[in-house]
């Protein structure tokens, strides 16, 4: 049985942004969050980064404006969807803190709950993980232009949360994560 208070909760929106590095835990950690918030009544959207670059940033490269219009575009997305009571988990390397603050600012004048975590995987875990194989390929000469190698990444300096993943087990990750959205009255 659920009370009002439970109810409310799980039709309250809140924006979570994951950045990190390519291959530091970001989407994994967003689905297995997402899989908890789900059992427990809320709304919930992943919008991952690939699909969004896929289905809604066609065409962009990876120049800093590119990537700041992906950015943006994606926030417009994510603070619709907040807004309208879903949990949008957004696991994007979205590496200039210009752009994330551009995303926040947009959230806040809106009214809308902007949560910022910062998946901290050193670049040397990543690259061992190298799920997409970029790391190898950038070692290779194949691709330039890697966010944490030789592309910026500007980390978060005071983001919400910060995660380790690479010194605890993605359902640890998720949970600190759960942790946070309870604490701020959202899970």
């Amino acid at each position: 049985m659920t009370n009002d208070s439970d109810q409310e909760k799980q039709l309250t929106g809140a924006t979570v942004w994951l950045t990190g590095l390519p291959s530091a835990g970001k989407t994994t950690i967003a689905y297995e969050l997402a899989d908890r918030l789900r059992a427990e009544g809320h709304r919930v959207e992943v919008l991952d980064g690939d699909e969004i670059r896929e289905f809604i940033s066609a065409g962009l490269g990876f120049t800093r404006e590119d990537r700041h219009i992906n950015v943006q575009r994606i926030g417009f997305v994510a603070e619709l969807l907040a807004s309208n009571g879903v949990k949008a988990l957004v696991p994007v390397i979205a590496p200039y803190a210009d752009s994330r603050e551009a995303v926040r600012k947009r959230h806040q004048s809106e009214g809308t709950t902007y949560l910022e975590v910062h998946v901290a995987t050193p670049v040397e875990v990543c690259s061992e993980r190298d799920v997409k194989g970029l790391y190898a390929k950038q070692a290779a000469g194949e691709i330039s232009g890697l966010t944490g190698v030789d592309d910026p990444y500007e980390a978060p300096e005071a983001p919400d949360l910060r995660i380790a993943s690479h010194q605890q087990t993605v359902q640890e990750s998720a949970a600190a994560l759960h942790a946070l959205l309870t604490e701020r009255g959202l899970a």
